[in-house]
């Protein structure tokens, strides 16, 4: 069946919001047995160790005495940031530190808090939080220093309640010669709850091992047609639009709502793309990606290349990373359409 983007229009729920903060299907079952830390770097074994510790304090009952009760006295929980470069399974251990960790419990990109606070009010998303248990940001951004303010304020509201946070970043394959993001980067630009994070360093290389370069192959026009009957053959729900209709009507939601474009089908065909022109629709773009990359939504598309829609002048900007990141995803979700094509060809 074929259904558009643009006629999907989500309710902005508060608690469908909130509930939205759970790890990726990608990571629903992971856990520190899945992890496979690398004998030839120590650091990831370390780090799988420290975290199992980390969990104690809601598997083991409370120790009693003066020390326990001063420091359950000062309200204010510990954290962790795990620091580490891209591909070294660092969202894996995050997701599965919160797989153990008790309810209620929040799984979020930075991406997705600060869309949530943008969404519901700054009082209003610290009243949604508030008790809860841990909070897990992947993928933490510092190329927003509003954005990291906002989330600097909201984090320090909630582990003065006692909530526990645990932070990750990336930095994607393609940014070369950037390094890593750094532990030291994170806890500079938080200066107020720095006190509350351990950084754990994890080494190690890329397991995806992704190709540096790579650009998105665009489908025919002709091809693009008989991947859209042949998924409707097979009963699979098809989202087509024009890329100019997806950029338009992302531009009149919230991103919180992208959740919910992303469930909408199960493959997502882009016809006639072109590059983009304006930064904020560009970073709409991020937003959605990001959904969908998630979701492990295949986007087949025609046109100009997926991966090189961002013009040279927003990948020398401040918003370097999340553009970077987005092309990698991009790169992915078309190779998985090209994967799938692949297979039922020979099937």
């Amino acid at each position: 069946m074929i259904t558009h983007l643009v006629n999907v229009h989500p309710d902005l729920d508060p608690d469908e919001l909130v509930a939205n903060l759970v790890p990726p299907p990608l990571f629903r079952t992971a856990s520190f047995d899945s992890y496979k830390p690398s004998p030839e770097y120590p650091s990831q074994q370390e780090a799988v160790d420290a975290l199992q510790e980390f969990t104690r304090r809601w598997t083991e009952p409370p120790r009693r005495g003066l020390f326990h009760r001063r420091r359950r006295g000062s309200g204010q929980a510990t954290g962790i940031y795990l620091d580490g470069g891209f591909g070294v399974g660092k969202s894996h251990l995050l997701a599965a530190l919160w797989n153990v960790a008790p309810q209620p419990k929040a799984y979020g990109t930075f991406l997705e808090y600060t869309s949530l606070v943008g969404a519901l009010g700054f009082e209003h998303a610290v009243e949604k939080l508030r008790g809860y248990t841990l909070l897990c940001i992947d993928e933490f951004e510092l190329d927003d220093p509003g954005d990291t303010m906002i989330m600097t304020r909201l984090l320090g509201e909630l582990a003065s309640t006692g909530t526990s946070i645990v932070a990750t970043s990336n930095t994607p394959p393609n940014a070369l010669g950037e390094g890593r993001f750094g532990a030291d980067d994170f806890l500079r630009e938080i200066q107020s709850l720095a006190s509350i994070f351990t950084a754990l360093r994890i080494d190690g290389e890329d397991y995806r091992r992704r190709e540096i370069d790579s650009e998105a192959v665009p489908w025919t026009p002709e091809a693009l047609d008989a991947l859209v009957a042949a998924h409707e053959s097979d009963g699979l729900q098809v989202s087509r639009d024009t890329f100019a209709e997806v950029i338009d009507h992302i531009s009149t939601l919230h991103p919180v709502q992208y959740f919910a474009l992303a469930r909408s089908a199960d493959l997502f065909v882009w016809p006639d793309v072109g590059r983009l022109a304006r930064q904020d629709d560009a970073l709409r773009l991020v937003a959605l990606v990001d959904r969908l990359y998630d979701a492990q939504k295949p986007i087949a598309a025609s046109g100009v290349p997926l991966t090189g829609i961002f013009s040279q002048e927003m990948l020398d900007g401040g918003y370097r990373k999340k553009y970077l990141r987005c092309v990698s995803r991009l790169d992915a979700l078309t190779s998985l359409a090209h994967d799938e094509h692949d297979a039922d060809a020979c099937g």
